[in-house]
């Protein structure tokens, strides 16, 4: 019938090792650890794990950063598309501002 389980699994057995969004998640996860250690930011993201939500599509949790090392990364970011579009702007529009740039505004 249409409504049987398949596969041994029914949805009471069902895991998220069995899914294919666990596993996209772990990867994005560990990626993103690997580039945060290379950019000397892993103490800065003491919250980071790959999750599924509940349709089972992958997530990768950061958990709470300061605005410091939120900046940082954007940085980073910007850095990184620039040196892939060629630009020193990334395609951005602007120019890159950092959070020394607001200090003083109100």
């Amino acid at each position: 019938m249409r409504d049987e389980p398949t596969g041994g699994h029914d949805s009471a057995t069902w895991s998220p090792l069995d899914s294919d969004g666990w596993y996209a998640a772990r990867n994005a996860t560990t990626a993103l650890r690997d580039a945060l250690v290379r950019a000397g930011l892993e103490k800065d993201f003491p919250y980071l794990r790959a999750d599924l939500n509940a349709f089972g599509h992958g997530l990768v949790e950061l958990g709470r950063v300061s605005p410091d090392t939120a900046e940082r990364l954007a940085e980073l970011l910007r850095l990184a598309l620039a040196s892939a579009s060629g630009t020193d702007r990334g395609g951005l529009g602007h120019a890159p501002t950092t959070a020394n740039e607001h200090k003083g505004r109100t």
